[in-house]
């Protein structure tokens, strides 16, 4: 597969977690500062991020970029729900890190 294909698997795969894939209950679940009553938010929020970085580990084949994305995508959407940063802005940071995941890629096979 080709750096290029990656990259257009990866979007693809976000758009995919991020709007049908993440449902009402973990959108509204991974919010620390509105959770569901009774669900500590940091378990859907770990659900979700835990969707993504299957995602890139199955895209990329690196374990390590999914655990990554993981990481990555359960502190950018921490931080959206606190109010830290707007929807853009976590939308402009994902694509940041899928970015990053090729780039990491092309290093890893030069």
């Amino acid at each position: 597969m080709t750096l290029p294909e990656i990259f257009a698997l990866l979007i693809a795969a976000h758009f995919l977690a991020d709007y049908p894939l993440q449902g009402d209950f973990l959108a509204k679940g991974k919010n620390r500062l509105a959770p569901i009553p009774g669900i500590p938010f940091w378990r859907p929020l770990t659900a979700h991020a835990a969707i993504h970085g299957g995602f890139v580990g199955i895209i990329t084949g690196s374990l390590w970029l999914g655990l990554a994305e993981t990481v990555m995508h359960w502190r950018i959407d921490d931080a959206k729900c606190r109010g830290w940063i707007s929807y853009n802005q976590d939308q402009a940071l994902h694509v940041v890190c899928k970015v990053a995941w090729v780039a990491l890629v092309a290093w890893v096979l030069s």
